[in-house]
């Protein structure tokens, strides 16, 4: 499994909480497993998208791209980075 980070900075008035539609956009992505938005406390939101394979991170990339801008502009929010992991363990407790 692979994972795109994107880290954005929301603007004052914004929510930073993307839409659902937005949400929707994302796991209809060819690959998408799964995808977490965090807000946290210093003013910095994370998404986090999983993907199956490096080739299903490798052919969101240009989609991402495009879903991310609208988004961030929509929210007001800057897009400060966006990298990309090789996930080495998973595991989450039920």
């Amino acid at each position: 499994m692979f994972a795109r980070i994107s880290t954005y900075r929301p603007a004052p008035d914004s929510t930073g909480a993307p839409s659902g539609e937005t949400v929707n956009q994302v796991l209809a992505l060819p690959g998408c497993r799964g995808i977490y938005y965090l807000l946290g406390k210093a003013n910095t939101s994370l998404s986090i998208t999983l993907w199956d394979d490096e080739d299903a991170l490798a052919g969101s990339r240009q989609e991402a791209d495009r879903i991310r801008s609208e988004t961030s502009a929509e929210q007001h929010m800057e897009v400060l980075g966006v990298d990309e992991f090789d996930v080495l363990v998973q595991h989450l407790k039920e």
